[in-house]
């Protein structure tokens, strides 16, 4: 009985921080919509394909520069797991430092990082120069972007969902007055939709750093030195002291250069996928784009539970309670089974009907009916990989999630190359969701080789 309360509360934390998160990830694509119909109406199709081209440049670049928000959330977590608030502010202070330093040298760096992305990203001609004057104005954010980064993930591991969720909404929301202001009112064209995203990203940032004193205020933990003075009062000694632990760098840089190698392996094979697709023709490359959104979907919602994983995992690894811990871990997955029923049935049901949602060109949908089985896999084969993504970063054992995402990199290269010639697009489906159920196979395999309960 007592373990049955237990866990039933667990499924209560679990909701309670993966629930806001879902959230905060739908967001991100209505925020995209609003843009492109900004620019819809102010524009042909080449201020689209601007908009398109500039926001993906952000993208990759912070994508990559994800491991600011995931090393920290396990850092934070464990501390906190703890009652160590000492570690807690040092962790704060650390990732601070490293996100407002990289987004500086990003400004100082821009001309560099444009001429690079543009060619990266084979933007067409027609839209280069709208590509770098958004590019230009956005790239002023950086260091607030990377900055919320870090704040972002140290909310997670303060087991604080609700304060990320609320600065993201709010961004949004402003990000869409200011930019209708500017667009409508001003009349400055794409420049106004850059400026709206600019003005959003500092005031999210600003936002955050308000709520850490709250955060902490609720946490109820200790936040005195050995010399009584409070860590939430400004004191340069303080944050020299905070910032200055060579052997806590160490561990640090270890925790994220792991997840910046693995965040590099997704964004190598999405990349490839993409890429793959426009190869076989424009109607292939929308057929995939369409049904990728179906893996979106999913992943937004499966991210809401691995930022729950994190908080969780990381607390009772901490704290040493291997009970709960080993009750987090089995909710967890219980929650991804309930998810992989409830996509399957809805994607199988209703696949059709919402790729007519996405477009109303027949010949697409029709093109894409062929493919979309493969696309109902996709939770089934990606589920565990959300799951341990949240559980290996809580813990810290960033290495699993490496090999992992390595392996399952392999895997992908090696199917698609031997396939593709003689089934086409197929052999794309077929390379990604094997990809996807990889990642998660290696994943556990990591795990039950390296136990992290003693």
């Amino acid at each position: 009985m007592r373990l049955r309360i237990l866990h039933d509360r667990l499924c209560g934390e679990i909701l309670r921080l993966a629930i806001p998160s879902v959230i905060s990830n739908v967001t991100v694509p209505l925020l995209g919509l609003v843009d492109l119909m900004i620019v819809g109406h102010i524009g042909n199709e080449t201020y689209i394909s601007a908009i398109a081209v500039g926001s993906m440049i952000f993208n990759v670049i912070y994508w990559l520069l994800g491991f600011l928000r995931m090393g920290t959330s396990g850092m934070t977590a464990q501390a906190y797991g703890r009652a160590d608030g000492m570690a807690c502010i040092s962790v704060l202070f650390r990732t601070l430092t490293i996100g407002i330093v990289l987004g500086i040298l990003f400004v100082l760096c821009q001309r560099g990082i444009e001429w690079g992305m543009l060619r990266l990203m084979g933007t067409p001609n027609a839209a280069r120069e709208l590509v770098a004057e958004y590019f230009r104005i956005v790239v002023w954010g950086a260091p607030a972007m990377l900055g919320l980064y870090g704040l972002t993930g140290w909310f997670v591991g303060m087991q604080d969902t609700r304060t990320p969720m609320m600065v993201a909404v709010i961004q949004n929301v402003l990000n869409i007055i200011v930019s209708l202001f500017c667009v409508f009112s001003l009349g400055w064209s794409i420049q106004g939709v850059a400026a709206g995203t600019l003005f959003a990203q500092w005031a999210g940032f600003l936002m955050a750093v308000v709520a850490v004193r709250r955060c902490v205020g609720r946490s109820g933990l200790s936040l005195h030195g050995q010399d009584g003075k409070s860590l939430m009062v400004w004191d340069f000694g303080a944050f020299l002291d905070a910032v200055s632990v060579l052997s806590v760098w160490k561990d640090f840089f270890s925790v994220n250069r792991d997840i910046f190698l693995r965040t590099l392996c997704l964004v190598i094979t999405n990349m490839f996928f993409t890429r793959a697709g426009g190869q076989q023709g424009a109607m292939m490359l929308a057929v995939n784009t369409l049904l990728m959104t179906l893996f979106t979907l999913f992943s937004y919602v499966m991210d809401g539970f691995a930022y729950a994983g994190e908080a969780l995992s990381g607390r009772y690894y901490g704290a040493a309670d291997w009970v709960r811990l080993r009750g987090t871990v089995r909710r967890l997955f219980g929650f991804g089974a309930v998810m992989v029923v409830l996509f399957s049935v809805v994607y199988v049901l209703g696949g059709v009907r919402f790729l007519s949602l996405l477009t109303d060109d027949s010949v697409v949908v029709r093109s894409a009916v062929p493919y979309l089985p493969w696309a109902y896999l996709i939770p089934v084969t990606g589920v565990a990989a959300f799951v341990f993504d949240g559980i290996f970063i809580g813990l810290t054992d960033t290495k699993g999630m490496l090999v992992s995402s390595f392996s399952a990199t392999v895997v992908f290269f090696i199917l698609y190359e031997g396939l593709h010639a003689s089934w086409g697009n197929d052999a794309l489906w077929i390379a990604f969701l094997s990809f996807l159920s990889v990642r998660g196979l290696a994943a556990y395999v990591w795990y039950r080789l390296f136990p992290p309960i003693i």
